[in-house]
């Protein structure tokens, strides 16, 4: 039985629910979504660069933030490079 989810502190929300390329029917698309959690490790790490103080922020272990940044940039690669998702790294 895994442990229970520690309630995490997010800072904002990102400005728009979605994202579609010009050009192409939403039935034409998979859909891929961030979490808040991986959208939040994202933001902190990569756009703040908070590297060493983003897990405290978010108050978790800087090897749950690790894991949360490896799932939340494969995903961004799936949006960015248009990439089919490997049955071994969902994006949902």
């Amino acid at each position: 039985m895994p442990r229970p989810q520690i309630a995490r502190q997010f800072g904002g929300h990102p400005a728009h629910n979605g994202f579609k390329p010009n050009g192409r029917s939403m039935h034409q698309l998979e859909q891929v979504t961030l979490t808040a959690d991986e959208f939040e490790a994202l933001q902190l790490v990569d756009l703040e660069g908070m590297q060493q103080q983003g897990a405290g922020v978010m108050n978790i272990s800087r090897q749950t933030q690790a894991n949360i940044l490896k799932k939340a940039r494969y995903c961004v690669d799936c949006l960015s490079q248009g990439k089919e998702e490997s049955p071994r790294h969902s994006c949902y």
